[in-house]
């Protein structure tokens, strides 16, 4: 059954993906972005049933206009896909309110003002789905010169978790998603992949060296250093034969000394357990 699906950031990225793979299973889209030569490129690959329509996502009546504009080309929308969203590279320390207040214009406001416009028309025909494109870093912040952008999706979060428990009792014929998407190779992406640096006068810290581990040399018996990144075997287990290190059986084994040059001598075979005079004379 074909849907009518409107998709806002349509014009790069998951949007422009996810509006070519609808069309291609004979959805129709309705494609809203700024960018108004890259729109119509979406629209183009899209077929004949993709409508562009220029959009500015942080005016309330600029999305209110993208509803009815679909409304009046298809007659009704299935499914609204909540996908703008900007973001920026800069630490907690470095933001100014622009910053903030351009984040969670795009990415809070503009689905607020979506969910706000196309739930009353699900409402209306009693089903629908919404869904609200997140990050993973809304919910996980490992990166932190994402810092406004995180709390950004973090704030859409949690309105999507608000909004489905709402909805949930009342209206079950209304779906409500979150989506939260990884690394993915997008505008945004790749807009802010340059780490920026820290706003103070700390100095930087030199790289680390790969830390170096002792691994057996197959032509002598001391242990050469070598650098590699794997935990070399525990030592206390096991026992150097020509080329490997094997397993030995279990009993008292002779520590390691060190060597003056500060090499470890490789481990001695385990000494078998001695019998006592008693054990002895009991067997003989």
């Amino acid at each position: 059954m074909s849907r009518v699906v409107v998709i806002t950031g349509g014009s790069s990225g998951i949007g422009a993906a996810l509006a070519r793979r609808l069309s291609r299973e004979g959805d129709a889209v309705v494609l809203a972005a700024r960018r108004g030569a890259e729109l119509a490129r979406v629209a183009a690959l899209c077929g004949q049933r993709a409508l562009p329509v220029l959009t500015d996502v942080t005016v309330r009546t600029q999305v209110e206009r993208l509803r009815d504009a679909a409304l009046g080309k298809f007659g009704a929308v299935d499914v609204w896909v909540n996908n703008a969203g900007r973001g920026i590279s800069k630490p907690v320390l470095a933001l100014t309110d622009d910053d903030l207040d351009a984040m969670v214009a795009v990415n809070v406001k503009s689905a607020l003002y979506g969910m706000q416009a196309i739930v009353p028309h699900f409402v209306g025909r009693g089903r629908g789905h919404l869904v609200n494109v997140s990050s993973f870093l809304g919910r996980v912040p490992l990166v932190t010169f994402r810092s406004a952008y995180t709390a950004a999706k973090a704030a859409l979060n949690a309105l999507t978790a608000n909004l489905r428990v709402d909805l949930g009792s009342s209206h079950p014929g209304i779906h409500v998603s979150l989506v939260m998407p990884g690394v993915v190779s997008t505008e945004i992406a790749r807009n802010a992949s340059v780490r920026p640096r820290l706003p103070c006068s700390r100095r930087e810290l030199a790289p680390r060296r790969p830390r170096r581990w002792p691994t057996a040399s197959p032509t002598s018996s001391p242990i050469r250093w070598r650098r590699s990144t794997r935990i070399p075997p525990s030592r206390r287990s096991c026992r150097r034969t020509s080329r490997t290190w094997r397993p030995s059986r279990p009993g008292p084994l002779r520590r390691p000394a060190l060597c003056p040059a500060a090499r470890i001598e490789a481990p001695a075979r385990a000494v078998p357990r001695q019998r006592s005079r008693r054990s002895r004379a009991l067997t003989a």
